[in-house]
């Protein structure tokens, strides 16, 4: 028998081994497929911020197919659209949980689709995980928050407006809908009682989904300003509606010198839409930004570069959250042994993953997790500068310590408590959420 040299041993043992792997993948692969629903709009006023949140979990199931997928089973990203529509975000999960038979959905924008959706998947036993700051006032035993909540963004933006640039006067501005109304609620409450701010100097507004005519809106903004205090909007605006807000502040010569905006739902991704030269110095208030300094970061832009194959492309906050939210779901389901939903509730409980801004993330027991909080200043690029931002991470807090029906409500999902919205006062559980808006 003829013998190899050595390096051709090398080359036979190393093709063997790949091939017995490659088969073996593939009779892992052969079982049925771990199916992960995917429900964002990639249609109507809402496709501007949703469409990359959907490639964003299919470049993740993509990866961890090409690591083996998970418990040696192929990963399926089904995908729908539920078209800026929110009572149709509640039929197409229904849709992904009963028909489609998926083990986990990565989905949701608005506060608003996500209540369409919460009483399904709760009938229904699925697990949600949900990627966008929102208002808090909510904590499900089947939803996973992983977006911040108001004390990781809209409180720590407030703070940095009055302490840092002596901010007096408020607008708050937000599309109407529950998160701009149940946010705005919790800062005139958090204003008034932590800085004695009058009312007068307190401006609220809210337009519609889609709206595009601003230049009343602006032009009152521009009065309310024009009164000897310092003045700055607090933007909970969303959607598409941002780009001619924006360009009308443009239009009528506001800058961030003047009256600075800090939003809360622009990021890179909206920003690619609109001339940003006018817009420099304005911020926004986020738990990441495509601009931090990080190796992890970095190997995460390059990824999804690649994955587009656009250059150009950029990476934003929901983004991150996630990257986050599936890696944590990924390592419950590792830990569980199973995607069976109670043993995922039980075991993400404690779970701790990167973060892309040098930290980690944990899932704590009310649903929701740790992160940092950065304020960032719009550049003429489109990217934002990091101008301050938490010494370390803030745990997310449910229920608000400014509104009277949620100042005495606790979460926590593990047993015995198991409850979403514990009353401390009254030692009684009234379930997953305590106010409809």
């Amino acid at each position: 028998m003829m013998k190899l040299p050595n390096k051709l041993k090398k080359i036979a043992v190393t093709t063997s081994l790949s091939t017995a792997m490659a088969l073996g993948a593939t009779q892992a692969f052969a079982q049925d497929p771990i199916k992960v629903g995917v429900l964002h709009s990639l249609s109507g006023t809402m496709a501007i911020s949703e469409t990359v949140l959907k490639d964003t979990i299919e470049m993740l199931v993509e990866k961890q197919n090409a690591e083996g997928g998970l418990l040696g089973r192929e990963l399926e990203a089904v995908v729908v659209d539920p078209a800026s529509d929110w009572p149709l975000f509640a039929e197409k999960a229904r849709e992904l949980l009963a028909q489609e038979e998926v083990d986990v959905i990565f989905g949701n924008w608005t506060s608003v689709s996500r209540k369409s959706v919460l009483p399904v998947v709760e009938e229904l036993n699925g697990l949600l995980f949900y990627p966008v700051q929102y208002e808090g006032e909510e904590s499900s035993e089947n939803v996973f928050y992983t977006g911040a909540a108001p004390n990781q963004q809209a409180i720590p933006a407030v703070n940095y407006l009055h302490d840092q640039v002596g901010v007096e006067r408020w607008v708050l501005a937000g599309t109407d809908y529950v998160y701009p109304r149940t946010t705005n609620r919790i800062l005139e409450a958090y204003l008034k009682e932590e800085f004695g701010v009058a009312e007068e100097d307190i401006m609220i507004n809210y337009t519609p989904f889609g709206h595009s005519d601003w230049q009343n809106i602006v032009s009152d903004i521009r009065s309310f300003g024009s009164e000897g205090k310092k003045t700055a909007v607090v933007s909970t605006i969303n959607g598409d509606a941002n780009v001619p807000f924006y360009t009308e502040l443009g239009n009528q010569g506001i800058d961030a010198a003047d009256i600075p905006v800090v939003a809360f739902s622009v990021g890179e991704q909206e920003l690619t839409g609109i001339d940003t030269g006018p817009l420099v110095g304005h911020l926004a208030a986020w738990n990441y930004f495509m601009s931090v300094d990080t190796d992890v970061n970095y190997d995460f832009i390059d990824a999804w570069i690649e994955y587009t194959g656009d250059d150009m492309a950029v990476t934003n906050d929901p983004m991150e959250a996630h990257y986050i939210g599936f890696n944590m779901w990924t390592e419950a389901v590792r830990k569980a042994g199973t995607t069976e939903v109670e043993a995922v509730k039980d075991s993400i409980i404690g779970v701790t993953v990167p973060n892309l801004t040098g930290g980690y993330a944990a899932m704590m027991p009310n649903h929701h997790i740790t992160k940092p909080v950065l304020i960032g200043e719009i550049q003429d690029n489109g990217q934002f500068d990091v101008v301050w931002e938490t010494p370390s991470t803030v745990a997310g807090d449910a229920w608000s310590d400014y509104l009277p029906g949620s100042r005495d409500l606790i979460s926590d999902w593990r047993k015995p408590l198991d409850c979403g919205n514990f009353n401390v006062k009254t030692g009684r559980c009234g379930g997953s959420e305590a106010t409809e808006d």
